[in-house]
């Protein structure tokens, strides 16, 4: 046997509203009874007090009452008295409480049936008492004369006259408060009715239970969610919202635009159209957002959740580097297999030592190539990306030059500066740099590294046609770029990483003509400059140098370009000036 449901919480509010309200009425009618009775009551005593006063002053009853039939002059007075006041009865009698009048001119003569000790003490006194006519309120009061008590008067209402007045008083009441109850009951209604249509008809366990669940969710889910109001505030964010912005618990109730964000991801959050999984980045990291607007009759809010992309970003640079090394590794094969075939047809031809000079020309290039940037550049990650990038330039007809006053030896950056930020940053500026030096005239790339004064300082700078002064912020900014859509990341990652770093890049105007991006990372630890490997600038790659057509002297950087490469997993394909 299936338990019935438990009451919504809206209909248990509803059930108790109506037993409040019905209990609130009903004891508001009974107040009302009690207080209409007394009222009643009392209306009566003063009523018949006053008629007894005022007739027990009449000069004409004590002249009556000096007569030697009194009732044949009373009975007619007091009669027109009672219908003119409404009183039931009026009594006047003896001292000793022989009727002189009466209603019932068959009781004339009788005794008085009540009290009238206190009257003739020359006291005015009410009281309820069964007479003649039933239970009557009545009052009874003497006649004076000269200080004599001649006569008293008893004037009454009769308590089913009372009554009867009081019923009409209650069906009025009664009227009154059903209306009341009636009121109350719809306007429950009708708010219960919203309050059903808010909790969506659930009762107090399933919302306690929902809410439960819904904090546990809350804080256990990896990704970001943010919740924003109807008036551009922060309603509601996880622990993955708040560290995904770096915001803090402050951030709830504040608006949006108050909280320092990039502003293409403000405009993502407050747009009136669904977004989905646009790519934003902060000062630390990249975001996925996708946004959903709460519509209700009206616009409510933004429901948006935000995915961590810095490392996924990352592993795709990676994977374009490597290809782009592939294409690389691909051509040197070709170019080596050209070289090969010339060492064997010299062979052929009988000029050994003209093969003999060819091949050794090559290598000696090939290793005085690894050798400088090596003797210059002593932190293995940075020397195996140039390596790398040396083969990449030489590919596309960029000459590669290592500044001479570039030094770095090994163990002077600290564990704090990540080897994937130096490679992000160093490698997305050489793409970029590669990329506008390409196809202009003395196509060459300076590259300066070099440790002092407490940081590294990273300068790239390119013979390309440059950036104008216009343009030199937006560089940086995702998705600015002069080589079409779905580009312009490489610069932006190369400022999210320097801010993660806290450290700077400037751009300005290069010497060569072209760019010169300039990039100091604090390193916390003072490190001497070191003086450069050689007197002259270091040529890394070269494409005009040969000893023969199609020879350029990056075909030998063999395992050290191949480990470059893998090291440069953090740069992104296509350097386009405004970033890949």
């Amino acid at each position: 046997m299936q338990l019935p449901r438990p009451r919504s919480l809206a209909g248990q509010l509803f059930a108790m509203q109506v037993v409040l309200v019905a209990a609130v009425v009903a004891g508001c009618a009974l107040f009302a009874y009690f207080t209409d009775r007394a009222q009643a009551e009392e209306t009566a005593e003063r009523q018949v007090t006053a008629t007894a006063r005022a007739m027990a002053d009449s000069p004409s009853v004590r002249e009556a009452i000096r007569s030697d039939d009194p009732s044949a002059a009373l009975q007619p007075y007091a009669e027109h008295v009672r219908v003119d006041t409404g009183v039931d009865f009026v009594t006047i009698m003896k001292p000793d409480g022989t009727r002189w009048t009466h209603p019932n001119p068959e009781l004339i003569g009788l005794p008085f049936i009540g009290t009238t000790e206190p009257a003739l003490l020359g006291k005015t006194f009410t009281e309820t008492y069964t007479g003649t006519l039933g239970p009557s309120t009545r009052a009874v009061t003497p006649i004076k004369d000269d200080g004599r008590i001649t006569g008293l008067i008893s004037v009454g209402i009769t308590v089913d006259r009372i009554s009867s007045q009081l019923e009409e008083q209650v069906k009025i009441l009664v009227l009154a408060a059903g209306g009341a109850l009636v009121l109350g009951g719809v306007g429950t209604y009708v708010i219960n009715a919203r309050l059903r249509r808010h909790t969506h008809g659930m009762n107090a366990g399933e919302l306690s239970r929902m809410h439960d669940y819904h904090e546990a969710a809350l804080h256990a889910v990896r990704e970001g969610l943010l919740m924003l109001d109807g008036r551009r505030r922060i309603a509601l964010i996880n622990d993955g919202g708040q560290e995904l912005l770096g915001l803090d618990d402050s951030a709830v109730g504040r608006n949006i635009d108050e909280l320092g964000l990039p502003a293409p991801l403000v405009g993502a959050l407050l747009a009136s159209e669904p977004r989905v999984d646009e790519v934003h980045m902060t000062a630390d990291r990249i975001v996925v957002v996708s946004t959903r607007p709460v519509i209700g009759g009206e616009r409510r809010g933004t429901v948006a959740t935000l995915r961590d992309h810095t490392e996924l970003q990352a592993l795709s640079g990676e994977l374009d580097s490597e290809r782009g090394f592939t294409h690389a590794l691909r051509s040197q094969a070709h170019e080596a297999a050209n070289r090969l075939h010339t060492v064997v047809s010299l062979i052929e031809m009988g000029r050994v030592e003209e093969a003999v000079e060819f091949a050794t020309a090559e290598l000696e290039l090939a290793q005085v190539l690894t050798d400088r940037v090596v003797g210059a550049v002593g932190e293995p990650v940075l020397a195996a990306l140039l390596l790398g990038k040396a083969a990449q330039a030489n590919e596309r007809g960029v000459e590669l030059v290592l500044a001479e006053d570039s030094r770095i030896d090994d163990g002077v950056l600290p564990p704090s500066l990540a080897a994937r930020d130096l490679v992000t940053v160093l490698g997305n500026l050489i793409d970029n740099a590669v990329d506008a030096a390409q196809g202009t005239e003395g196509a060459r790339v300076t590259v300066t590294a070099l440790v002092g004064d407490g940081e590294l300082l990273l300068r790239v700078r390119d013979t390309g046609p440059g950036v104008a002064p216009g343009d030199m912020e937006e560089v940086f900014r995702r998705g600015w770029s002069t080589r079409g859509a779905e580009r312009g990341l490489g610069l932006a990652l190369v400022r999210q990483a320097v801010h993660r770093a806290r450290g700077s890049v400037e751009l300005t105007p290069g010497r060569d003509g072209g760019a010169e991006f300039t990039v100091r990372l604090p390193l916390g630890t003072r490190a001497e400059p070191g003086t450069g490997a050689g007197a002259d600038a270091r040529t890394l790659a070269n494409p005009g140098v040969g000893a023969g057509p199609g020879v350029g002297p990056a075909s030998g950087v063999g395992a050290a370009s191949d480990a470059a490469e893998s090291m440069a997993g953090a740069t992104t394909d296509g350097g386009e000036r405004g970033g890949s």
